[in-house]
């Protein structure tokens, strides 16, 4: 079955608009674990708009599961995940004004050198490195020329497709996923995903692990987060691959 990994950003979401204590997304972490979560994910931006560095310093420390942390390829953000050593890094675009990541990493020849070298630093200090990449082949070719352990597919595009779009959008990923391994990249997916549309990703043989997050908070807002989380595995656990 795929993993799970559950991203825990928007719980902070809710604390930052109060400056409060509460929600902590490290319990909220917990009681993912306690859902089945294979692993949970934080994006520390470098606005610093929902996840803290504390929070990121107390969950290294107290979860049960890998942690992924996602970060900009910016000096200041791969210093700070080296220091604290993640399981997984995940290298994503970010700019100020997006409200959510709008797209993969822009890979052009002329934008390369941090990523490049972001991932080199990173690996150096063992923490395994995925690029969060569109479902494409030059991308997908360029992730492991510069030494990528992994692709996280940006499913966006599926997500939001329109009803008459949707299979070109799954079929795109299917290709993508299917090159990748090829490659010798490990595959992962993630963005937009919801308790509607993940289980046809999820059935792509290729894709290993998805991370998840609005989705999830947003059903644990009125449900939960363990049984929001254990639904959630129990659609990966459905899928017939």
């Amino acid at each position: 079955m795929v993993r799970l990994f559950v991203n825990v950003d928007h719980v902070a979401t809710v604390r930052q608009a109060r400056f409060a204590s509460e929600p902590d997304p490290v319990r909220a972490a917990v009681l993912a674990e306690l859902g089945g979560a294979d692993g949970v994910t934080v994006h520390l931006r470098e606005d610093r708009r929902h996840i803290q560095d504390a929070d990121v310093d107390t969950l290294l420390r107290t979860a049960a599961t890998p942690v992924n942390l996602e970060l900009a390829a910016t000096v200041e953000m791969v210093e700070l995940a080296c220091a604290w050593a993640p399981a997984k890094a995940t290298l994503v675009p970010e700019r100020r004004k997006e409200v959510t990541t709008e797209g993969g990493l822009d890979l052009a020849p002329g934008r390369l050198r941090p990523i490049s070298e972001a991932t080199a630093r990173l690996r150096s200090g063992g923490v395994q490195v995925s690029l969060f990449v569109d479902p494409d082949e030059y991308s997908l070719r360029t992730s492991r020329r510069i030494g990528a352990d992994a692709v996280e597919l940006h499913t966006g595009e599926y997500a939001n497709a329109e009803a008459t779009e949707r299979a070109a959008q799954l079929n795109r990923l299917r290709r993508a996923a299917s090159l990748a391994k090829d490659l010798g990249l490990v595959v992962h997916a993630g963005h937009g995903l919801t308790y509607e549309n993940v289980a046809p990703v999820a059935a792509i043989p290729e894709i290993v692990e998805l991370n998840i997050g609005h989705s999830i908070v947003s059903r644990a807002v009125l449900h939960g987060m363990r049984e929001s989380v254990k639904e959630m595995v129990g659609i990966l656990a459905r899928v017939v691959r």
